[in-house]
């Protein structure tokens, strides 16, 4: 169990929100596979666990996207830019609760920029029913690599688990805060991974026929919600 009251460390992953069209669905759905609860504020749809926020909903597509926490949101805008990127929602305040941007990065895929104020992002991760990790997926790893370096400082390592192209981004301090996967011909999207306490139960829950996988990482699936959006879990050894 890990929460979270402080700011993140620029690179981390530090929120998600979903983007459906219903959001009654959305929310009997996630809260029948997840157990959360929903409160209303200045980001939309809140989801609860225990009372503290893990994600947030919103009416919209593109499922689910992940904020990379920045100490400085207009700079790291800039920065994306410079290296390639581009800026779909310019630098923003949330009243108090902190600064966003919404960026597309250099191989095309999305990602949100938080810049936390009152509000630091998900107060529950690395346990069931919150974010464990998030991995961008591109067939062009190696300018991705490239990017996320220069614009977030990440550093690199390869994986010598897997015999498929994966690299481990590390923020300056060590800590690792999600991979690059490369996969070719595949379009370049940040992709979630949510903890659970048993992936077969989560499947059965959800409704999902998919059969799960027993990784060295742990006992994992990837099935779709309501609206066709990907959804993957995975119970830890």
């Amino acid at each position: 169990m890990s929460e979270v009251d402080e700011p993140q460390p620029t690179g981390t992953p530090t929120w998600l929100d979903l983007h459906v069209p219903n959001l009654t669905e959305a929310m009997e759905f996630y809260g029948t596979v997840f157990g959360w609860s929903y409160d209303e504020n200045e980001l939309g749809t809140t989801c609860l666990l225990r009372g503290r926020p893990v994600a947030g909903m919103r009416v919209g597509t593109g499922g689910w996207r992940v904020h990379l926490a920045t100490d400085d949101c207009d700079t790291t805008a800039k920065a994306v830019v410079a290296s390639g990127g581009s800026v779909v929602e310019e630098p923003h305040d949330v009243g108090d609760l902190g600064r966003a941007a919404l960026v597309v990065d250099r191989v095309g895929a999305t990602v949100g920029l938080w810049q936390a104020g009152t509000f630091p992002g998900c107060g529950l991760v690395n346990e069931p029913d919150t974010l464990v990790r998030n991995d961008l997926v591109t067939g062009s790893p190696g300018p991705a690599r490239e990017f996320y370096v220069t614009v977030f400082g990440f550093t690199l390592d390869g994986n010598p688990d897997v015999d498929f192209d994966f690299t481990f981004l590390r923020r300056p301090d060590g800590h690792e805060v999600g991979g690059i996967m490369g996969l070719p011909g595949a379009p370049s999207a940040w992709h979630t991974v949510f903890e659970v306490a048993d992936t077969d139960a989560t499947l059965a829950s959800a409704g999902a026929s998919v059969v799960p996988e027993d990784t060295p990482y742990g006992r994992s699936a990837t099935f779709v919600d309501p609206f066709g959006v990907d959804l993957s879990v995975i119970t830890r050894p």
